[in-house]
């Protein structure tokens, strides 16, 4: 799995504009099929394989492994990327990304962390935040499988003058 995919052609914008599929993305973190896929997300097995094939098609989602099953073959999916980087310019996607987001908190296990705070910053104290939270995600190594998983978003934006 690469680190980092640059969000960029209008099939992946596609893909991101629709929140199930941003939960198969959560979701695909690590190696899973279709029917463990249907189960963790609590969703029908015909609506995943839709999601999974918008998802494939426009890079995001890769097989990586297969295994022969009852005279079937079961195919595992995974992310293409441990990470999505959406250019800012794309209110819209954000929307959306947020949108998966707020569905992932709403069903939490724990009491996910949320602090949105108000800042001011010098235009330099901003750039050295934003290379300094860049520099913690990719600096993250992602435990075993065993291991609980988190999401984590980060954000660092400037508001509009009023």
């Amino acid at each position: 799995m690469q680190a980092s995919m640059r969000i960029t052609s209008a099939e992946q914008f596609k893909a991101l504009g629709h929140p199930f599929r941003q939960r198969l993305l959560f979701a695909l973190g690590e190696p899973a099929t279709l029917r463990q896929l249907t189960a963790r997300l609590d969703a029908q097995k015909g609506n995943v394989a839709h999601h999974l094939k918008v998802l494939r098609e426009a890079g995001m989602v890769r097989i990586v492994a297969t295994r022969q099953v009852r005279g079937g073959t079961e195919q595992y999916f995974q992310r293409a990327a441990r990470r999505l980087d959406l250019p800012p310019q794309e209110p819209g996607t954000t929307a959306a990304m947020f949108g998966a987001v707020a569905e992932e908190l709403a069903s939490a296990d724990d009491d996910p962390l949320v602090i949105l705070r108000h800042v001011r910053l010098t235009a330099a104290q901003a750039d050295r935040l934003r290379a300094g939270l860049t520099d913690l995600i990719a600096d993250l190594e992602p435990a075993g499988p065993e291991e609980a998983r988190f999401g984590m978003l980060v954000s660092l934006y400037q508001e509009k003058s009023i």
